[in-house]
């Protein structure tokens, strides 16, 4: 088992989603039949990367409720009765090694402080470098091959950045008529974040405390020191920041064009 961790974002309201975050947080909101953050963790299992620390905040109960229960709700059981006792039916299944902390960063904290409330636990685990991602962006960048880029660069940090979806669909016009046309596509110009950090320990010296945001002081920090490396990732990639992204997510899941499905 790989010991580097992932650290998932998992706290923020959700707001521009409020038609789903008013009842659960976002990364529990249902792509296909499952949670968005569980299509971001088997990514990274797909790669061997089994151990996330979950970073709660609004509704993280709901995070623990569906862990806590999850042969509960995807195998076949039996339950006795009399002393409540479960047996799973199944042999195994393919999430049984993970684990996960799941670990309370306040309703109210930044995307830094959440990252910063994980120092203890990162020293426990012993690793100097760990990987991190918010809870509401799938992808199909390849984990190790970004791993592998951050080791050889040597710098403190590396983001994955993306093209974004364009904000209006495109299309070819010959003699004043459409030849082509294609609905939001991912544009060709620009990058943004896109998440999938890899970051050293030492970045969280960065970050003050709750009311940092990592996008602000800490990474403008390490770009100044030369320290904030780029991973270039062409391939597939979606946040879940509408309705209209969520209805996206789950009509590509559910016609069997998800591309983040590499496992």
């Amino acid at each position: 088992m790989n010991t580097i961790p992932i650290a998932i974002l998992c706290g923020g309201k959700g707001t521009r989603l409020k038609e789903e975050t008013e009842f659960r947080p976002k990364p529990m909101v249902m792509v296909g039949d499952r949670p968005m953050i569980w299509h971001i963790m088997k990514t990274y299992a797909h790669y061997g990367f089994t151990d996330f620390l979950l970073c709660l905040g609004y509704k993280g109960n709901l995070i623990r409720e569906y862990f806590f229960n999850y042969d509960w709700n995807h195998n076949d059981v039996m339950l006795e009765l009399g002393n409540k006792r479960v047996t799973r039916l199944n042999s195994s299944h393919p999430e049984e090694n993970w684990r996960l902390w799941l670990i309370d960063t306040g309703p109210e904290t930044m995307t830094g402080g959440r990252l910063k409330r994980l120092a203890p636990y990162l020293e426990q685990l012993g690793s100097d470098i760990f990987m991190a991602t918010y809870g509401d962006g799938v992808c199909n960048v390849n984990i190790k091959d970004l791993l592998d880029f951050h080791r050889r660069h040597g710098k403190l940090a590396t983001m994955t950045v993306v093209h974004p979806a364009s904000r209006f669909g495109e299309m070819s016009i010959e003699n004043n008529l459409v030849t082509f046309f294609q609905e939001k596509p991912q544009t060709s110009a620009g990058w943004i974040n896109g998440g999938y950090f890899v970051l050293h320990r030492q970045v969280l010296d960065l970050i003050e405390g709750d009311d940092t945001i990592l996008e602000s002081d800490p990474l403008k920090a390490l770009a100044a020191k030369g320290e904030l490396a780029v991973y270039k990732h062409d391939g597939f990639w979606q946040c879940m920041d509408t309705y209209r992204e969520l209805e996206l997510l789950n009509k590509l899941y559910n016609s069997d064009k998800a591309l983040w499905k590499v496992w």
